[in-house]
């Protein structure tokens, strides 16, 4: 497997001011074998970025020796694509389909894609009843599809804090509908612990399907009463069984770290920890 952090998690990644060849330069100072690029409407890499800027960005990626092979999206939370209003759907799949392309332009053979929000605690605001959700995730997916498998980049959708896929079979049933090799899952396994899952179960369930990989701490005090995000190696993830899970379905492509906020020590700390984590 191939060790990786997310942009999102080096100085400046969050609100995407973090130039890209100083972040592939942190990530491999720190001991990352790999970077996850992040795209959106703003900050050094964005949808409206051209052909000749991302092929720069290729070469600065290429120059740094780093794995580069997936792009992340975080406009689903701004701009919802199961939305009850069909303007902020239509703009929605028309951001996704300019991502996607630029995936392809930046030489990634992976997106990150958010299908949509239900309810959240990060999205105050609409909430979507969750019948209608799945439908238009569908619609969504498909549609995306059409580039996807144009520009040959895989539609990677991830189990994330929206109101959706909290079963692994559901989740399994979603992507098997379209019948697609450029259709799975990034499983976050971080993600889990926080809605009472066992991560080495997911990856059982899922099996080939999981595309690509997240990290994350996660922890669980209920002595304490405190239930939250946490540094990488810490708190409850069973990573024994979830790299023992992992090996199993033969999973060896990127595993990306992403953690957030940015601390002076969270690139050298988190790699220490994937180390430790990768090695169990």
């Amino acid at each position: 497997m191939i060790k990786g952090i997310s942009y999102w998690s080096v100085r400046g990644g969050q609100d995407g001011s973090a130039d890209i060849v100083r972040a592939l330069a942190d990530a491999k100072h720190a001991g990352f074998d790999a970077l996850e690029l992040a795209i959106g409407n703003e900050g050094h890499l964005t949808i409206d970025a051209t052909e000749e800027r991302c092929s720069d960005i290729r070469a600065a990626c290429d120059e740094s020796g780093l794995v580069v092979e997936t792009l992340a999206s975080a406009m689903s939370w701004r701009v919802n694509p199961v939305s009850d209003d069909p303007a902020e759907r239509a703009l929605a799949i028309a951001q996704n389909h300019q991502a996607i392309e630029r995936a392809s332009w930046l030489g990634c053979s992976s997106y990150l894609l958010v299908p949509g929000v239900v309810c959240t605690p990060f999205r105050k605001g609409e909430a979507v009843r969750y019948d209608l959700a799945l439908e238009r995730a569908t619609r969504l997916v498909a549609e995306l599809l059409e580039s996807a498998e144009r520009w040959q980049v895989e539609v990677c959708i991830e189990n994330v804090w929206n109101g959706l896929f909290y079963s692994p079979i559901e989740f399994a049933e979603f992507i098997d509908q379209f019948d697609s090799p450029y259709c799975g899952a990034y499983l976050d396994v971080g993600n889990l612990v926080g809605i009472h899952q066992h991560p080495p179960h997911w990856v059982s369930l899922l099996g080939d399907r999981i595309l690509r990989v997240h990290v994350k701490g996660f922890s669980t005090d209920t002595k304490a009463g405190s239930w939250s995000f946490c540094r990488l190696g810490e708190g409850d993830v069973p990573w024994r069984r979830v790299m023992e899970a992992l090996r199993a379905i033969g999973y060896d492509r990127t595993v990306i770290a992403e953690v957030m906020p940015y601390a002076d020590d969270l690139l050298a700390q988190t790699s220490a920890a994937m180390d430790e984590i990768l090695q169990s």
